[in-house]
Parts: structure tokens; C-alpha cells; sequence
């Protein structure tokens, strides 16, 4: 269970406080959001609508990255581009939770993927010969599942040194998302050895990732 907790929301500083460069940011952004969102889509619809594509293991992973990008670009910016609209940048203490998991999850889940990704290039490569046996349907799930999992458990180990922290006084977060580092600033208590142990916990992941 969280500690005892005052902040009901936190308030978001942005990318800046200047109007004139708030329609701006929300100009290029939602541009380069939707030309993100749809290439992405447009990907996976073509890969998903093209049975020879689907049925080649790199192309089956393609399509799984273009939509793991189109959530995790969701994830951040969507929310990013909405403030750009408004003066005051607010977000609830849940919904930074679920935002921080999203986050954590989505560019866990990509990572792996494209590690996956590179092993079946490699395979492709170094041993033509046996990559149809060795890189087969049941292996492309295992990999998936591995993704799934293992950026599940990154991102519940995050929250859950969040849960942990009070929040009883300043709640200005100066970011444009709820992001760890941010957070451990506004908690009520020290963050030094948690702040380590958030460093050790991704570099862990990506250490196994390597």
C-alpha cells in the first residue's frame, strides 16, 4: 500500500510557459503524432493484409514494433499535445501511475523486441540454412511472451517504489510527463538510495537485454 499521500494531482510545467510557443509545440507535434500513428498503422495493415509477410518471422515482428510504437508514442505525447491547449497543465495522482506504467511498459516491450529482432537478422545471416528450423512459430512466441513479461515486470517494479513515497508538499512537476525522476523529487522524504535503485533496476534490464 501507498504511504499517506496530500497531492491529489500534480501540475505539469511543459516544454514552456509562453503561449505563442505552446501553439507551436502543439502544431509540430500533433503533426509528427499522426504521421508516427498512421505510418504505424499503415504498417501493421499492410503486413496483417499480406499473408506472405505475415507468414515471415521478420515481418511478423515488424508489425508487432509499429504497434508498440504507435501505444508508446500514445502513451507520452497524446497528453503532451492536449496541455499545449490549456494554461494550466494538470494530471491526477492516478492517472501519472498509469501513465509512469505505460511508459516503462510499452518501451520495455519495444526494446525487446528489437533485441528479438536482431537475433532473427542474425540467424538470417550467419546460418540461412537452419533459420526456417531455428527461428519457427513457437519461437516467435516465446520471444513475445518473453517481451510481455519481462516489460511487465520493469514496469510494476517502477510503480512500486512510487507507491512507496509521500507526497505532502510542493506538486509542480517540471516535465512535460510524469516521469520517475521528477516524482522522487517532490517526495517527502529521501530519494537517494531509491534513485539508485531505479538506476540499477533499468540498467539490470538492459544489461540482460544485451
Amino acid at each position: 500500500m501507498p504511504n499517506q499521500s496530500f497531492v491529489s494531482e500534480f501540475v505539469l510545467l511543459g516544454l514552456s510557459q509562453n503561449l505563442t510557443v505552446q501553439k507551436i509545440v502543439f502544431i509540430v507535434f500533433f503533426i509528427v503524432y499522426i504521421a508516427t500513428v498512421v505510418s504505424n498503422i499503415l504498417i501493421v495493415v499492410t503486413i496483417v493484409c499480406s499473408p506472405a509477410l505475415l507468414g515471415s518471422p521478420m515481418y511478423f515482428f515488424l508489425a508487432f514494433l509499429s504497434f508498440l510504437e504507435a501505444c508508446f508514442s500514445s502513451s507520452i505525447t497524446l497528453k503532451m499535445i492536449m496541455d499545449s491547449l490549456y494554461k494550466r497543465k494538470t494530471i491526477s495522482y492516478k492517472g501519472c501511475m498509469i501513465r509512469l506504467f505505460a511508459e516503462h511498459f510499452f518501451g520495455g516491450t519495444e526494446m525487446i523486441i528489437l533485441t528479438a529482432m536482431a537475433y532473427d537478422r542474425y540467424v538470417a545471416i550467419c546460418k540461412p540454412l537452419h533459420y526456417s528450423s531455428i527461428v519457427n512459430w513457437r519461437l516467435c512466441g516465446i520471444l513475445v511472451g518473453v517481451a510481455w513479461t519481462g516489460s511487465f515486470m520493469h514496469s510494476i517494479i517502477q510503480i512500486l517504489f512510487i507507491f512507496q513515497l509521500p507526497f505532502c508538499g510542493p506538486n509542480i512537476i517540471d516535465h512535460f510527463i510524469c516521469d520517475l525522476y521528477p516524482l522522487l523529487e517532490l517526495a517527502c522524504t529521501d530519494t537517494h538510495i531509491l534513485g539508485l535503485l531505479v538506476v540499477a533496476t533499468s540498467g539490470f534490464m538492459c544489461m540482460i537485454i544485451f
